[in-house]
């Protein structure tokens, strides 16, 4: 009688399985070059350097912001992203896009930004070594 309920047990994970895969597969994507992703024509996740001698703009009328990105083998492509300019924009270390190429224009539907980190290594391990002679931590 176990038989009937491990075999229902087995399907129903693998439903679940492929539920999962079906509503998140599309978000995972693979990190490329602009050329990597143009030749694939798929989702990707390019990651770059904003090119800031290059100029960006905001369109409110069109709920697009503009700019361009320079990708870790040295190309550069516009970029169109269908929302307001993410803040601190011009403080990230590295961009990532996710969408995928159109016509030369990488069309953006995601953008995540690496900012700086608040704190240096060298001043995080300041603070967490013990103050000379007493036993007692850094505040």
């Amino acid at each position: 009688m176990r038989k009937p309920r491990t075999i229902i047990s087995f399907i129903a994970l693998v439903v679940f399985a492929s539920l999962l895969l079906f509503s998140f597969g599309d978000q995972v994507g693979v990190y490329m070059h602009f050329a990597e992703a143009e030749a694939s024509g798929t989702r990707a996740h390019v990651v770059g350097n904003w090119v800031e001698s290059e100029t960006t703009h905001y369109d409110p009328e069109k709920n697009l912001f503009r700019f361009h990105l320079r990708d870790n083998e040295g190309a550069v492509r516009e970029v169109h992203y269908r929302d307001p300019k993410p803040a601190s924009f011009e403080d990230a270390e590295k961009i990532v896009v996710e969408g995928y190429l159109d016509g030369g224009i990488f069309e953006a539907e995601h953008i995540l930004m690496k900012c700086p980190s608040k704190y240096s290594a060298e001043s995080a391990l300041d603070e967490a070594l013990p103050v000379s002679g007493t036993g007692e931590y850094a505040q």
